[in-house]
């Protein structure tokens, strides 16, 4: 078995696509599934379903690919101990987002990282909502991810960095689009446009649950992941959204953010990761994040 053998795989297994992994490992399509074959040959078990369509993980890649994650990270952290210098940190972190809805916390904590640790290598990954964030913390996929709370998993550690209350989120022409703040019962009978119920966004569990206690159920009349689309939607006149007060300052134009009555709904935003995982670049990384993303205090 060679790291190379196991570097394609890793590869095909996060694209799940040979022409993708292909064309990030710098490599023609042909020798990257020869390779893949090398190493299925040599454990004796086909790690891939493929056809003409789709490539999907047997059940003996699955578990295969924890242990690849283990093996290349234990080759990267031997050749950060060869080059590290006295008091230098080197290493690379892989940190899942969900897109804008994270724009007040990303932006910060990558900069400081890049400016103090520079030797560190951060690899970004957007439109990942929180259910799978947790399976791919869970797995090694990713090293840090943002994620709604609560998360449900043993196996991830998270700490609270931000808490955004919910507002409506309105076409500028709606009949509530001028008040100072509404109350949520009065959108029972609105179009709402929100993220897929079956994406696993806390951003929209949080919604949901909020309208079944005003009192309804919301009727989604759109369905999209990106929470920008969703703002964007809305101001076309598809129908409303809630959103956290944090997305207020980028809404489109043609939209308006209206705060809403009575106790505040919150979404809680975190940090997760998985402790069984913290290599001395994430470990910094977390010191880091706890200056940059302080706990907010409970007012």
């Amino acid at each position: 078995m060679e790291i190379r053998w196991l570097q394609a795989f890793v590869a095909v297994a996060e694209e799940l696509h040979f022409g993708r992994a292909a064309a990030r490992l710098q490599m023609a399509q042909s020798p990257l599934s020869q390779t893949v074959r090398k190493l299925e040959k040599d454990i004796g078990v086909t790690l891939f379903e493929r056809n003409t369509r789709s490539v999907a993980l047997t059940a003996g890649g699955h578990a295969f690919l924890p242990h690849a994650y283990h093996i290349l990270e234990s080759v990267e952290t031997a050749r950060q101990a060869t080059r590290a210098s006295a008091g230098g940190v080197y290493g690379r972190i892989k940190i899942g987002f969900t897109g804008v809805l994270n724009h007040l916390s990303l932006p910060p904590l990558t900069r400081a990282l890049r400016q103090r640790y520079p030797d560190i290598e951060l690899t970004l990954v957007g439109r990942i909502m929180t259910r799978d964030a947790v399976a791919q913390l869970e797995s090694g996929a990713l090293d840090l991810a943002f994620v709604g709370l609560p998360v449900q998993s043993a196996g991830v550690s998270t700490r609270l960095i931000r808490r955004e209350a919910f507002g409506a989120v309105l076409p500028i022409d709606h009949p509530l689009a001028g008040e100072s703040e509404i109350d949520l019962r009065d959108l029972a009978d609105d179009g709402f446009v929100t993220t897929p119920i079956a994406a696993g966004s806390s951003l929209q569990e949080v919604a949901m649950r909020a309208c079944l206690d005003a009192g309804f159920r919301p009727r989604v009349v759109q369905e999209i992941t990106d929470p920008y689309m969703i703002l964007l939607l809305v101001s076309t006149g598809v129908g409303v959204a809630l959103m956290t007060s944090g997305m207020a300052p980028i809404a489109p134009p043609g939209t308006v953010f209206v705060p809403l009555k009575g106790e505040p709904v919150y979404m809680l935003h975190g940090l997760g990761w998985s402790p069984k995982r913290v290599s001395p670049a994430l470990e910094v990384a977390l010191r880091l994040a706890e200056e940059i993303l302080p706990t907010p205090i409970e007012t």
